[in-house]
């Protein structure tokens, strides 16, 4: 179990907060899959406070999915207060602070993982925020702003005195991206430096890095990302294996009734069209590593709605299910 401030999970496993993926028909997806968190996209602050229609959009939400954390990004203290109480007056039950988002539109504003390089600006944004909002509160971060200074674990220690409830670490640095492999020792270097629980995240891409990452590094969460996207069944496998349950992969049924029910929740929320275009990305995700998904991609292009995505899978998942066992 993990537990943030007066939130109680029903377990240490969560998604991780992903622009343009974790919108809500995907949360719901995998709240139903096992996730005990499920986190929004990065919201703007400042979009927030000047209720700007598409960052408002990021913060809808369903009964089905609580409890739900919303990540919010910038560089002004009193902006990320303000958006903190708006938030709060939404009704969502967790809050967190970017403070690794790498990509340049971020942190050119000083926001996101910029602030790791000027942590007397963000312990001022924590104790705005940390004020201006009442429930659990937290902070995702990055080991460092470059190789190799490691600022992450004298960072930890400061956020949990400014307030926060629970931390997740990202053992990459910005400067990093997402190349390389991340460096699971700085997660157990964070946690030995606070109090608070710590969430660890990166390179979780089978259930059985999860388990290694709890056991190695004595973390009280792990945070998947990445490796959600088109397997969201990860979490249920990660539950099944911690019970002493050997993990099941999803058979073609169950892969084909999720992809369409999927399309259904974008449709509803987006509008066909538009669910469309987004589910011809995800559908390269979904049918990774499944016999000549190459030759289905090739079809992916003509999905216009739920009628071409089913002439579309009928077609490839009758030849797969031809395929001799």
């Amino acid at each position: 179990m993990l537990r943030i401030g007066s939130l109680q999970l029903n377990h240490w496993v969560v998604l991780a907060p992903m622009a343009g993926i974790t919108n809500l028909p995907f949360r719901l997806m995998v709240k139903g899959q096992g996730a005990a968190l499920v986190f929004t996209e990065m919201v703007s602050a400042k979009g927030l406070t000047l209720k700007q229609a598409r960052t408002m959009g990021y913060l809808k939400t369903d009964p089905m999915e609580r409890p739900l954390a919303a990540q919010i990004f910038g560089s002004e203290p009193l902006v990320m207060a303000k958006a903190a109480e708006l938030i709060w007056d939404m009704g969502l039950d967790v809050l967190d602070i970017n403070v690794g988002c790498p990509v340049k539109r971020v942190t050119k504003t000083g926001a996101g993982a910029a602030l790791l390089a000027s942590p007397e600006q963000l312990i001022r944004i924590t104790r705005e925020v940390r004020r201006a909002w009442p429930g659990p509160l937290t902070a995702k971060l990055r080991a460092g702003w470059k190789r190799p200074e490691l600022v992450a674990p004298e960072i930890a220690k400061q956020l949990e005195e400014a307030g926060v409830d629970a931390l997740t670490i990202h053992p990459r640095y910005a400067k990093d991206g997402l190349s390389g492999k991340s460096d699971w020792s700085i997660i157990r270097r964070v946690k030995a430096s606070v109090s608070i629980p710590v969430i660890g995240n990166g390179d979780v891409f089978r259930p059985e890095d999860a388990i290694k990452m709890k056991e190695t590094t004595g973390c009280d969460g792990v945070m998947i990302g990445r490796g959600a996207i088109g397997n969201p069944w990860i979490f249920r496998q990660i539950r099944d294996m911690g019970a002493g349950t050997k993990p099941i992969k999803p058979d073609l049924k169950e892969r084909r009734e999720f992809i369409v029910r999927h399309f259904q929740l974008l449709s509803k929320f987006t509008g066909q069209e538009r669910a469309a275009r987004m589910m011809r990305g995800l559908l390269f995700w979904y049918t990774k590593g499944l016999p000549h998904s190459g030759r289905f991609r090739g079809s992916i292009g003509r999905i216009k709605d739920i009628k071409s995505l089913h002439q579309a899978m009928d077609t490839y998942f009758a030849a797969l299910e031809d395929q001799p066992q």
